[in-house]
Parts: structure tokens; C-alpha cells; sequence
């Protein structure tokens, strides 16, 4: 099992993390490249020329990766990395995350607000479940996430969910059937291994 206990799916094309040094689908690591000036760079989407070199979304790899100069060791040669890779990681995977919900509430595959939530989670037709990490555990406690698993997403602020669904906070939030919920739940899934919110009580 990969990470969230999604089962590996051996037609995903397999990688290699440098900091674990496990083989995983690719939707469990990120990818970097040697950019300009041998800086390495995060490539979130998987588009940017050069060789990959992957590690796995934990927070844990990626500080090692950075430590114990792994990249230099995978590009065999001295290569530069920021010191807050980890923050500059996890910041873009939020960001392609907000943006994917926001894609999903425009095709009318994701709603928010509590009853309209509930409503979906009731009906069955809710296939993810995104709360605030930081809302209240009291209020997040009165609804159950869909059956299945990483049916549960908790990788973003109320602020940040909120900057996807153009208000100023959101703590509830359901996602239905489609391409859009499946990539929604793989990029909170990236995120979450990457970064802790404190939750309020």
C-alpha cells in the first residue's frame, strides 16, 4: 500500500524515492529537476524537461533528501537547494490542490456548506469528504466521510479552502464522482504527507 492506504495500481508507472529508497506510483512523489545554475527545482505537474528525480510527499523524505544531499548524489553533481524546499513544496501542492477544487465546484462536482455537505454524504453521492484542518473537531465530529478509503481529506487550512470556493473560509466540503474528485484526492493526499495544521478544539 502506498501512503493513506491506497492500494498500488501496477499499471502507475513506478519510482523510485532517493530518501526511502522504496519504488511507488508516481502519484505518491514528487518530482524534481536540475533547472538554471544547477538549482533543483520541483516540477508538481510532471511536465518540465530533464531527467526526475523523485521523493516521496512525506515531510520526513524530503528533509532527508535535503540533509543528507541526495539530489546532488541522484544528478551525480553538485546541485543547489533551497533551505526551505519543504515550505516551497508544500505551498505549490496547495495551490495546484485549491485549484483543482476550484475546477471541480465549477463543474459542479464539489459543494460546501454544512447541509448541502450532509446532504450529499446522506444521498450517497459524495465520493470525498474535505474538511478545514483547522475548523472545529466538535463540528467536523457531525459528519462521516463516504466509505472507501482516502475518501477523507484534511490537508487545507478553512482560509485556504475557502480561496477555492471564493469565500472567505470553508470547513465542509463534498466532492462527487468524476476525473476531478480522483485528482482532488490525489493532490490532497500529496500535501498531507508534507505539512501539520494545527486543528482548533
Amino acid at each position: 500500500m502506498t501512503r493513506g492506504g491506497r492500494q498500488k495500481d501496477r499499471t502507475d508507472p513506478m519510482r523510485k524515492c532517493i530518501a526511502t529508497g522504496e519504488s511507488q506510483p508516481k502519484i505518491g512523489l514528487v518530482r524534481f529537476v536540475v533547472g538554471p545554475e544547477n538549482s533543483v527545482v520541483p516540477d508538481i505537474l510532471g511536465k518540465l524537461p530533464g531527467r526526475g528525480i523523485w521523493v516521496s510527499s512525506r515531510a520526513d523524505a524530503l528533509d532527508k533528501a535535503v540533509r543528507k544531499g541526495l539530489f546532488s548524489k541522484a544528478a551525480k553533481a553538485r546541485v543547489q537547494v533551497a533551505p526551505n524546499m519543504l515550505d516551497m513544496v508544500s505551498d505549490l501542492l496547495a495551490r495546484r490542490l485549491i485549484e483543482t477544487l476550484s475546477l471541480a465546484r465549477k463543474a459542479g462536482q464539489a459543494v460546501t456548506g454544512f447541509e448541502k455537505v450532509k446532504g450529499l454524504l446522506v444521498s450517497g453521492d459524495a465520493v470525498a469528504l474535505f474538511q478545514a484542518a483547522d475548523g472545529s473537531d466538535a463540528m467536523k465530529r457531525k459528519l462521516r466521510p463516504p466509505q472507501g478509503e482516502d475518501s477523507y481529506c484534511d490537508s487545507l487550512s478553512a482560509k485556504e479552502l475557502g480561496v477555492a470556493f471564493g469565500r472567505d473560509t470553508v470547513v465542509h466540503a463534498a466532492i462527487t464522482a468524476g476525473g476531478l474528485a480522483d485528482l482532488c484526492v490525489v493532490e490532497a493526499l500529496r500535501l498531507k504527507g508534507l505539512r501539520k495544521i494545527e486543528a482548533s478544539v
